[in-house]
């Protein structure tokens, strides 16, 4: 089924969830695992992430320094397939524009189809320094309305060569939303022109970014509304679990963290952290819902028992 289809609007939790492929060379039962503990929740769907190739330098014993091009988490596609047919989940996996030429995303499209996988997030991603050169006549997608164009083409029959008889792809697509606005957007007027052109591409939901205040969220969906976009916006979340997340998420997510909320983490001691960032998860959660956005969307990464925690006690109250 569609993302689309596995919305709801009956004022019940319907949490969805994102985890990353492990490593280069990891194993995936951990991975398996997590989903498998979160099953209890009757997920309607679960996102896997896509990253690009990254450059790093290793020092040689003469003193200079040898550069490297490699994918630190591959797999995306495989693991999506895996969770798919051990759990009987949809599964979203992640294409990047980053890294990727519009013949591998054509490529990675057309397997997911084989797959029976019917939903992608298009995302612009980080390229992490590395930009993949362009070989003759192949291109990139620069930015997420592009490749979400380029979903749409396939899903009309018309690929990037002319092809007889081409079947048509049926992919749902979702793209990002920023309610702090993106970081290199000048505000958030622009922001939004900008998802409302990748709506009008073709995109069929927003998950948004995480956002730890609220406000921001309702501010953004009001404008969202006003500009005219009209599909499912779906809020994205995070239990904060330490207090080094109180730089690290700021910086990597261009995000704000309330005063009150930064200051009982600062405040607390180490162990008393993670239970801190699930109350006020709970707190967002409550007040989420009691607006009516039944459907809820966590960034897990790999730890999955803070998130279960707010969702036992979400289930309790519905």
């Amino acid at each position: 089924m569609k993302v689309i289809e596995l919305l709801r609007n009956d004022g019940k939790p319907n949490v969805s969830y994102e985890i990353v492929p492990p490593k280069r060379g990891g194993s995936v039962s951990e991975i398996l695992e997590i989903i498998n503990q979160l099953m209890e929740y009757e997920p309607p769907f679960v996102d896997v992430t896509s990253h690009s190739a990254q450059i790093y330098y290793e020092e040689q014993q003469d003193g200079s320094w040898r550069r490297h091009i490699k994918r630190k988490r591959p797999g995306t596609l495989g693991l999506c397939a895996a969770i798919k047919g051990k759990f009987g989940i949809e599964t979203v996996p992640h294409l990047l524009c980053k890294g990727f030429t519009r013949e591998e995303s054509e490529d990675a499209l057309i397997e997911l189809n084989y797959l029976g996988i019917q939903n992608v997030m298009a995302l612009r991603g980080d390229d992490g320094g590395f930009k993949k050169p362009v070989i003759g006549d192949r291109t990139r997608n620069e930015y997420a309305v592009d490749l979400v164009r380029q979903i749409h083409s396939m899903n009309t029959g018309h690929y990037l060569e002319e092809l007889i008889d081409a079947a048509p792809t049926d992919f749902c697509v979702g793209v990002a939303g920023y309610p702090e606005k993106h970081f290199e957007a000048p505000n958030l007027k622009w922001d939004i022109s900008n998802l409302k052109a990748k709506i009008e591409a073709g995109a069929e939901y927003v998950t948004t970014q995480m956002f730890f205040d609220n406000n921001a969220f309702f501010d953004f969906e009001s404008r969202c509304r006003k500009a005219g976009i009209t599909v499912p916006i779906i809020p994205g979340l995070k239990v904060l679990t330490s207090k080094k997340q109180l730089q690290t998420l700021p910086s990597r997510f261009y995000l704000q963290v309330p005063e009150e909320l930064a200051s009982d983490i600062e405040s607390a001691k180490d162990a008393d952290v993670p239970e801190i960032g699930i109350r006020w998860a709970i707190k967002q959660c409550d007040e989420l819902l009691g607006a009516g956005f039944s459907n809820l969307h966590f960034y897990i990464i790999q730890t999955p028992q803070h998130v279960a925690q707010v969702v036992t006690e979400l289930r309790k109250r519905a």
